[in-house]
């Protein structure tokens, strides 16, 4: 959507870098996949979010990168050392299955509302702002508690206290190609989680064995039970070796490789043109 104030540039390098498919989301805007092909036309170098992005656009770049969500590890690593409660958490009992990020057409409600009506001595603490959906749409029960939005630095605190995490997205056009960075979020601050067959969840995380996977309420229960009965010991070792890699430093790093490789070839090309 940039394009429509920054043709008058001429840089030297030219990066897309594509976290979503943005058009498939609810209210995208008119012409958004006019410009992003004239975008990809323009770029020297294209990055991609996930490996769903990937397969999707290859043939479509020359100089296309995979580029999965990375994590911020100390951050949400914190959340293994049990800390005082948030005030709105405190008083909530275990077992906690929780989730965090924006809750719109992607969440699969009838998951929630399941999960609440067949285990209602659990309780499911639902963290993040609502956006393209009615606040009246969400189901209501004595055991699902809506915390509304929280601050990136204070996640850590509510996470330390649940014993699930659960990411019921719904399978549509929005969540065809999303490969969500709450995924190694959730791993690092040490909560198993369970997750609807999202294909970026499926693969790596959930063929390592590192996420439990689930397509209805029923099915979230049974991984769910099992996942509070599992001693995580084993389980966190292997959670850790996979995103020793996965920092946002060494995205960082791998990234400007491929930048400086293509800065160094439109840099010769311009001396040439001058010789």
């Amino acid at each position: 959507m940039a394009l429509q104030f920054t043709r008058h540039l001429t840089p030297n390098l030219r990066v897309y870098d594509n976290m979503d498919e943005l058009s498939a989301f609810a209210g995208a805007p008119q012409g958004i996949l006019d410009l992003e092909r004239e975008l990809m036309a323009k770029s020297d170098l294209m990055f991609v979010g996930g490996r769903s992005l990937y397969e999707s656009k290859r043939q479509r770049h020359a100089n296309i990168h995979v580029f999965p969500s990375s994590v911020d590890t100390a951050h949400f690593k914190s959340a293994r050392d049990r800390s005082v409660d948030p005030d709105d958490q405190r008083d909530i009992a275990h077992p906690r299955i929780g989730f965090f990020g924006v809750i719109d057409e992607r969440m699969n409600m009838d998951i929630v509302a399941g999960i609440s009506a067949l285990r209602p001595q659990w309780q499911l603490v639902m963290i993040g702002p609502t956006a393209k959906i009615s606040p009246e749409s969400l189901p209501r029960a004595e055991n699902i508690h809506w915390l509304g939005c929280k601050q990136y630095q204070e996640l850590p605190k509510y996470l330390s206290g649940w014993d699930v995490g659960i990411m019921p997205f719904a399978l549509n056009e929005a969540t065809r190609f999303i490969s969500p960075t709450k995924t190694p979020e959730f791993l690092a601050a040490g909560v198993p989680v369970v997750s609807t067959p999202i294909t970026d969840v499926v693969n790596p995380y959930g063929a390592a064995g590192h996420v439990e996977i689930a397509t209805s309420a029923e099915e979230f229960v049974a991984k769910i039970d099992l996942l509070l009965a599992r001693p995580k010991a084993q389980w966190l070792s292997a959670v850790d070796a996979h995103l020793a890699e996965m920092s946002w430093d060494k995205t960082w790093a791998r990234m400007m490789l491929h930048i400086a490789s293509v800065g160094a070839e439109s840099k010769s090309a311009r001396e040439g043109q001058l010789v």
